[in-house]
């Protein structure tokens, strides 16, 4: 069933499965990251983005055009995380700007708002780049512009919006050539994808399509919200997932009767087999005794098993100092307003300290692991009693989020520092001097993180092809500023490569930071080589416990 006109009841049923057709694939947007890192998130940012919409959406009680506009702009903003959230989020903005004035939208009240979408949303980023989600979203309202200024208003909608999603998507396959990263890789844009997964999403609805609208409870981010989470035993204490590739088609009897032999031995199964293979999910006490049978049916890969009670205790004891966290604020916020604040983004609880030690008020945990939104900015920003406050992002994903918290916030002033990385971020807040004035030490602190080179160690995901580099899932990479510096199957290896990469004449200080997968007598071992090849430059060791990347590493 479809209709020439669209009301507000339609158009949020269609917006709530084009969300629901990106939660659905979020997992496979993030495998076209470019880089096959293991915290590729462009598909979770986006997600997460449009499902704090998607909870404004659910709680309208009356449903008319304009109190839908509100609910989807003003959720996606707040919510938006990430370069690709942020993005989304301005072409919802834009978007439902060109809609919340009409009862009913036509192929031109359409075509005007995507391209009120498009203009929103290339002005919210400072240096638009060509091949991204921004150029799919200009090539589809640059269709619809077209088909609607053919039309004599006797068009059939369904026709329209059929060849604006199809040249969305033929955009989307012409991202490689636009972007040679992309091209090399042989993958498309991910926001793209991502843009594409929504149209199509919401014309399945129009053409009548059964979707299921209901919505997982989103998760939320554990960046400054905490729960005062009670103590409860956990039965079972081990998550256990593997994949079985089967030496013989498993019969389903068989099939049954290993489902109960998991039931026997613990809870939360889930259990997916087809002829070839069988991925399992148990919560057991008992990982060994799941593992040995599942033997019996063939070799086992991708085996995962993580201790539920250490996380548990790990979580509590997190909650416990981000609850101290907001108390030591709010106490704060009694005492008179202070000139000066600073809110750092930080990833590993060494870095956390450093920070501290710095003098930073507030810290948001998440970085490239997990992207805070506008509105954890907001609600840190809500925390320091300060007229002026220094918000450092330090990745290069999270600057966006922080200027659209700027903006939304009315009562103080932000200052961006847009940091790329964390030991820019560290840079930059020691070049803080409190004699001069906010915008002097903007420019001091903007000017510091320049000099400052960054490299990251982590390990690959996928097989792919990156600077005339083949890369194999499991090899370690060394990323630098600008791209891969260093490949090879050794940590210790590519980092000393990575650091002869990243070294400059004039460098002073090499600083290493070591996650939580790298001892610190690796560190000190890559310290004692760096010394020995640069006697005239200072190194330092610190423990960063950052998740995800061996080591942290800066060349000033």
């Amino acid at each position: 069933m479809s209709t020439n006109k669209i009301n507000a009841e339609l158009l949020a049923k269609m917006f709530l499965a084009g969300a629901k057709n990106l939660e659905v694939k979020k997992e496979w947007i993030n495998e076209l990251n470019v880089f096959p890192v293991p915290d590729g998130d462009t598909g979770t940012n986006m997600t997460m983005t449009i499902m704090s919409a998607v909870k404004e959406v659910n709680s309208l009680e009356n449903m008319n055009m304009y109190d839908l506009a509100k609910a989807i702009s003003s959720g996606s903003l707040r919510g938006a995380r990430g370069n690709s959230g942020v993005i989304l989020s301005q072409l919802l903005r834009g978007f439902t700007k060109g809609v919340r004035d009409h009862e009913e939208v036509d192929i031109f009240t359409l075509a005007s708002a995507l391209e009120k979408a498009v203009d929103t949303a290339y002005k919210a980023v400072i240096k638009p780049k060509e091949g991204t989600i921004l150029t799919v979203a200009k090539g589809a309202a640059e269709k619809a512009r077209e088909l609607a200024d053919e039309s004599d208003g006797t068009e059939n909608l369904q026709a329209f919006l059929e060849d604006v999603i199809s040249h969305a998507e033929y955009v989307l396959s012409q991202t490689p050539e636009m972007l040679p990263v992309l091209k090399e890789a042989g993958v498309v844009d991910s926001g793209g994808q991502g843009l594409v997964a929504v149209l199509r999403g919401a014309y399945d609805l129009y053409m009548g399509k059964e979707i299921d609208l209901t919505f997982e409870a989103p998760k939320g981010s554990g960046i400054i919200k905490v729960s005062k989470e009670i103590e409860k035993e956990i039965k079972f204490g081990y998550c256990t997932e593997f994949i079985i590739v089967l030496s013989a088609p498993m019969p389903e009897k068989e099939e049954r009767s290993f489902k109960e032999f998991l039931n026997s031995i613990g809870d939360s199964i889930v259990m997916v087999a087809d002829d070839e293979l069988v991925k399992v999910h148990v919560h057991t006490n008992e990982p060994g005794v799941a593992i040995t049978k599942a033997l019996t049916y063939g070799s086992l890969s991708r085996m995962k098993i993580d201790n539920m009670r250490e996380e548990h205790q790990e979580r509590l004891f997190k909650n416990a100092e981000k609850l101290a966290q907001i108390q030591k604020a709010e106490a704060a916020a009694k005492e008179p307003a202070r000139e000066v604040g600073f809110i750092a983004v930080s990833i590993g609880e060494g870095f956390g300290e450093i920070f501290r030690g710095l003098g930073v008020d507030y810290l948001i945990e998440g970085g490239q692991t997990m992207n805070p939104s506008t509105e954890d900015m907001l609600s840190a920003i809500e925390h320091v009693n300060a007229g002026n406050i220094f918000i450092y992002p330090n990745n290069k994903n999270i600057i966006l989020a922080a200027n659209q918290a700027k903006e939304l916030c009315k009562d103080k002033n932000i200052i961006v520092i847009p940091t790329k990385t964390v030991p820019q971020g560290i840079t930059a807040i020691i070049n803080y001097a409190a004699d001069k004035s906010v915008d002097e030490n903007r420019k001091e602190m903007e000017s510091a993180v320049q000099s400052v080179k960054t490299g990251q160690i982590t390990y690959a995901v996928r097989d792919t092809h990156i600077d005339d580099k083949e890369i194999h899932q499991g090899d370690i990479m060394g990323l630098g500023d600008h791209g891969l510096l260093s490949v090879g199957n050794d940590v210790i290896a590519v980092t000393k490569d990575c650091i002869s990469q990243m070294m400059k004449e004039d460098a002073e200080l090499i600083s290493i930071y070591y996650g939580e997968d790298f001892s610190g007598e690796d560190a000190d071992i890559v310290a004692q080589w760096v010394a020995d090849t640069w006697p005239d430059c200072d190194v330092e060791v610190n423990a960063g416990g950052q998740p995800i990347y061996y080591c942290i590493i800066s060349v000033e």
